[in-house]
């Protein structure tokens, strides 16, 4: 870890620098938009939802990882890491949830869309919050892990923030990162994929084959705009949380 004022070792200025600004500009931009969702969806009753609970979980959890991006950003401007080892295991920590929260809940949602176009029933509220609550408590129990000594958490190369130690290879990482790696991946990879190929089975008999891309549900802001943005119910009901007297208007026509 570099002290400061000292470049990390290894990395010149104009590294240093174009990190710092590029992590600035993923955070920045993913907590505007998913910050949009939020507001959208805490600011228009008609998009209170089962399946838009999915979506606002989900924005919760992007949300977390470009705040976890901006105090990473904030450091590699800063040239060093200032909050010390405690805050490099917290740092790790929210970082690590956040992201596990983000996968699992892209394919919660996958799921709660497979089962509402395959079988032609809504989404009911007990088994949307049932999910949420599932996908928050299983990210944070193996978010935790590290912290109780079963995996590690450390500085990345450039020393700028922290997160999984993957330079380690002993028995105890190795068995905590493929474990991890089969319930928190390839899990969810399997879920989000069947989910969509039972979907697109069931709009190609019916003539109509939308299938969205999977890489889009890994990154926050991309996710904002594919899950939030893009969706015309969403993007009115922020139009009305922005003009409460139009949107009064508009739902009395």
């Amino acid at each position: 870890m570099a002290t400061s004022g000292d470049l990390p070792t290894g990395f010149g200025e104009l590294e240093v620098l174009t990190v710092g600004t590029v992590l600035l500009v993923e955070a920045l931009s993913g907590l505007s938009l998913n910050g949009l969702t939020i507001f959208s969806f805490c600011k228009t009753r008609e998009l209170r939802t089962p399946n838009h609970l999915l979506v606002l979980s989900l924005a919760v959890a992007d949300s977390g990882i470009s705040l976890n991006a901006l105090i990473a950003a904030i450091s590699s401007l800063l040239r060093h890491w200032p909050y010390g080892l405690e805050g490099c295991q917290a740092h790790g920590f929210q970082g690590f949830v956040t992201a596990l929260a983000s996968i699992s809940g892209s394919a919660a949602i996958a799921w709660g869309r497979c089962h509402h176009h395959c079988t032609r029933s809504l989404l009911g509220w007990d088994t949307a919050v049932s999910l949420v609550i599932f996908v928050w408590l299983s990210s944070a129990f193996w978010a935790a892990l590290p912290l109780l000594g079963w995996g590690h958490y450390n500085y990345e190369p450039l020393g700028t923030c922290c997160t999984l130690d993957y330079s380690r290879g002993d028995r105890n990482f190795t068995s905590f990162l493929f474990t991890m790696a089969f319930f928190n991946f390839l899990v969810p990879l399997f879920i989000t994929l069947t989910s969509y190929q039972l979907m697109k089975q069931k709009f190609a008999r019916s003539g109509r084959l939308q299938v969205p891309a999977l890489i889009a549900k890994m990154v926050p802001t991309v996710n904002a705009i594919n899950y939030a943005l893009c969706n015309e119910l969403l993007c009115g009901g922020f139009s009305l949380g922005l003009l409460p007297q139009k949107g009064k208007q508009d739902r009395t026509q």
